[in-house]
């Protein structure tokens, strides 16, 4: 039967639209950690747009430094012309994030998306080193665009490409083997083999979490061996935070706890804070061989996002309450995890920080635990090649009540599912 509220989204929109599929409804105002639809029926969002949204939905404080901007007639659009939006931005980047850090590297603006970013990176680190290939990993995503999608596991995805996708070569991430061989064997041998067949590439890139790979999280010392490795035979380590940086896993840059330098560092959703479209492509100066003009965009100026990226980086990262909202929700999401995943047989918790999941031995059931969710007003999707994780992403400034409360639903969905008996308490 034809529903009037969406009649037109399916008439007119691509079949190419997704999510919508799964949520049949239509949102009309939203909130924190919730969204209510047209017809006042308000839903608990743990998805925090694709995790476009750490500081939730329209966030106060980001929401009055947006309109006080736009209300002055704040330039809008500025391509790569100097704004006091851009200065600000960069200035408080620098002072906020990169300095404390001991990071030294140059800003790049590549164009509004985290495709853009990721792009840009591999066009740097071969342009730099001459070379043309790049290795990823197994069941990575870093983009829908041609290069990304080289880059990409995903064969569904890949397959969209219509043509060949070159000059990128898959290496097994860790874990993925079982502990079946030693985890950079073969990297280590075909890079020091002239005859191996295999060129030495120009970058590895990596993500610490793979979000939308099945959330499976690397091991501290599995990328300290991998960014050694690279150091000994020249080859550039990119990180694909996108979706694991600005705070989800814990820290802003998800690979510091393990003390990494990466040579390139990408960007975007949570960066403007706002949900705002905007990208970072980070690179050591000595990575920053560009010509003026060499790689261009015309959506590389979007000052509402620098007011917004800067309100946040000066709201929730000049001091520690946030990383430790973050440390304590993340507890208390893994315990709950922990519950879910003892419903299973064979079924684990994946990710960190507010990056996490749970993964099923039976690869249907998350799809069925999400379907649950959604009739539970609870907005969860899936993760893995085969969508067998169900995962959970709020806002990273939930409360421990909406946690609760979230989470609740999540296991109430999954009791069902799993034919588990109900939820003391529920």
């Amino acid at each position: 039967m034809t529903n009037p509220a969406t009649e037109i989204f399916t008439q007119r929109e691509s079949e190419v639209r997704s999510y919508c599929r799964n949520w049949p409804v239509v949102f009309d105002t939203a909130k924190g950690v919730h969204q209510t639809t047209e017809d006042g029926e308000v839903y608990t969002d743990f998805f925090s747009g694709a995790g476009a949204l750490n500081y939730g939905h329209n966030n106060d404080v980001l929401k009055e430094a947006l309109l006080d901007y736009v209300s002055r007639d704040g330039v809008t659009h500025s391509m790569d012309m100097h704004t006091t939006a851009k200065r600000d931005f960069l200035e408080t980047f620098t002072e906020v994030i990169l300095e404390p850090r001991g990071l030294t590297h140059k800003i790049q603006f590549p164009g509004p998306t985290g495709t853009n970013a990721v792009e840009t990176a591999l066009k740097t680190a071969r342009k730099v080193t001459g070379r043309e290939e790049i290795v990823s990993f197994t069941n990575a995503f870093h983009g829908m665009t041609l290069g990304s999608l080289a880059v990409t596991g995903n064969a569904f995805k890949r397959a969209g490409a219509g043509t060949p996708l070159y000059h990128a070569t898959s290496a097994p991430y860790d874990d993925y083997i079982v502990g079946e061989t030693s985890d950079f064997a073969w990297l280590k041998r075909i890079w020091a083999d002239s005859g191996s067949g295999h060129n030495l590439p120009a970058a590895v890139i990596v993500e610490t979490v793979q979000g939308e790979g099945g959330l499976n999280a690397a091991r501290g010392e599995w990328l300290k061996e991998l960014e050694a490795l690279c150091k000994e035979h020249g080859v550039l380590l990119i990180i694909d935070d996108v979706q694991a940086g600005c705070g989800r896993t814990g820290t802003f840059f998800s690979f510091e706890p393990f003390g990494l330098d990466p040579d390139i560092i990408t960007l975007s959703k949570s960066i403007s804070g706002y949900g705002l479209p905007m990208a970072l492509t980070l690179m050591k100066p000595e990575v920053d061989d560009w010509e003026p003009g060499e790689h261009n965009g015309t959506f590389r100026g979007h000052n509402p996002a620098f007011v917004t990226a800067t309100k946040a980086l000066r709201t929730y990262w000049t001091d520690d309450a946030l990383e430790r909202n973050i440390a304590d929700r993340a507890a208390q999401l893994r315990e709950r995890l922990e519950v879910l995943a003892g419903l299973a047989e064979g079924s684990e918790v994946r990710g960190r920080g507010l990056l996490a999941g749970v993964a099923f031995a039976d690869h249907e059931v998350a799809e069925k635990i999400a379907k649950a969710a959604f009739a539970r007003k609870l907005l969860v999707e899936t993760s893995g090649p085969d969508s067998e994780a169900v995962k959970v992403m709020p806002p990273l400034t939930i409360t421990e009540e909406e946690m609760a409360a979230g989470l609740d639903q999540l296991e109430d969905a999954a009791r069902e599912v799993l034919g588990a008996p109900a939820r003391t308490g529920a």
